[in-house]
């Protein structure tokens, strides 16, 4: 890992720091964060780190951290009009970004979705209306085709478990639909229009990455009764298996066939064909583990977390991040993969213009060992990416969570380097 070929970088995304709601189409995070009681300070995206002006200083503070590249996602809202067409000022935003990248020769990794799905679109029936999938790949066309040259990866999608399960079978993420007959019917159109992406991007982009970004939460069993060990298998093929096993196997995990026929994905002929078109890397991101037990009434029951937590409550576990990795790269064959995200919410504090963030430093150090050791056993892992660069909306947390490696004061929008930032740049310089 301490290798210069090794790509060492910072993540964002467009809602959680953009800000400039007016400059953009409404997206379902809007319209989300509208309602009550959806988000837990009752905030919204409509400045967040107002990075649409500041988008120049946050390019200097990210090429002052010695990075070799930066993740960002483009907002489909900003760039393309209701009318399908591209909107010139969001593309010049995103051009004058990439331009500058080039030019202090950061590799630009780029997100084309990141969660925020324009609201007309939604208002039509959203991730549940397959024609999304086709518009989806629409809007990949014109945009990588005025991307041109400037781009280094392209990723279809940011974590489609979260777009499909928290946003519509739970609905604790925008659109907030709640229904288990609604969760893999939505993932099966964001995996196809992955799939239709892929296609759109070997034809305009072939020089770049393309690939996709999947979440992981690896399942352990709270113990070795067999009934606990099955619960845990099946929460991995729902929650984990899913998304991965129609991209390089191009079938859905078997326990479709254990789900009820209302639960069960419209499934086309040969949409699981273009589901697993080849990709050229795996994004992965991980930030904890879950731990199931056998339940009366359901699949399985998750137990609430223990040991030692982050400030949003979820199990510090590097053991699972290595366990993660190998068993992936065992079961499937794989591209190279990135670590496009990871990293730790830690309850910051600013004193005398110093945050002194060690558990956070601990966090990375941990992660990073963790990395390393499933390189060292045969993974084929090429990068890493610190989430996130600066403290920003955090979805159905608002503002209360920080994950930046720089602090975001929102009333002032200053930003300061946290001791975890000084570090990961300290690593950077000293491979």
């Amino acid at each position: 890992m301490l290798k210069k070929e090794f790509i060492y970088g910072v993540a964002t995304a467009s809602f959680q720091i953009e800000g400039a709601a007016d400059k953009r189409l409404p997206c379902i995070w809007d319209t989300f964060c509208a309602k009550e009681n959806t988000v837990a300070d009752g905030s919204n995206g409509d400045i967040a780190c107002d990075h649409y002006n500041r988008w120049n200083e946050d390019i200097e503070l990210i090429d002052s951290l010695g990075v070799d590249a930066y993740r960002l996602s483009i907002s489909w809202p900003r760039v393309i009009t209701e009318s399908g067409e591209l909107n010139p000022e969001g593309v010049e935003f995103y051009l004058n970004i990439l331009k500058e990248l080039k030019k202090r020769s950061i590799k630009a990794f780029v997100t084309l979705y990141h969660w925020d799905l324009p609201q007309h679109l939604e208002d039509n029936g959203g991730w549940l209306n397959r024609e999304t999938s086709y518009k989806f790949a629409q809007y990949v066309d014109l945009i990588t085709v005025a991307f041109g040259d400037l781009v280094h990866s392209y990723a279809t999608l940011n974590e489609p478990f979260c777009s499909a399960f928290l946003g519509y079978e739970i609905g604790v993420h925008a659109p907030g639909k709640v229904g288990r007959e609604f969760g893999k019917k939505a993932a099966h159109h964001l995996l196809l229009a992955h799939g239709l992406a892929m296609s759109v991007l070997a034809k305009n982009s072939p020089n770049t990455l393309n690939g996709i970004v999947l979440n992981f939460t690896p399942a352990y069993a709270v113990d070795d009764k067999n009934e606990n060990i099955l619960a845990a298998s099946f929460a991995d093929d729902y929650y984990n298996q899913w998304y991965i096993k129609p991209i390089f196997d191009g079938k859905y995990p078997e326990i479709l066939q254990e789900l009820p026929d209302s639960c069960h994905p419209d499934i086309h002929p040969g949409d699981m064909k273009i589901i697993s078109h080849p990709v050229d890397f795996l994004g992965i991101n991980f930030y904890t583990r879950s731990v199931y037990k056998a339940s009366d009434d359901d699949y399985f029951e998750e137990l609430p977390a223990t040991g030692k937590l982050t400030d949003i409550g979820w199990e510090i576990y590097p053991q699972a991040f290595t366990e993660l990795l190998q068993s992936l790269n065992e079961r499937y064959d794989l591209p190279p993969i990135y670590i496009t995200e990871n990293g730790a919410a830690i309850n910051d504090k600013i004193v005398d213009n110093e945050i002194e963030d060690q558990d956070r430093i601990d966090y990375y150090q941990e992660h990073l060992l963790a990395v390393n050791e499933a390189i060292e056993s045969g993974v084929d892992l090429q990068g890493y990416f610190a989430w996130s660069l600066m403290d920003n909306f955090e979805w159905a947390e608002g503002y209360l969570k920080r994950f930046g490696i720089v602090y975001v004061d929102y009333e002032s929008q200053i930003r300061t380097i946290k001791n975890s930032g000084h570090a990961y740049k300290t690593l950077i310089s000293n491979r």
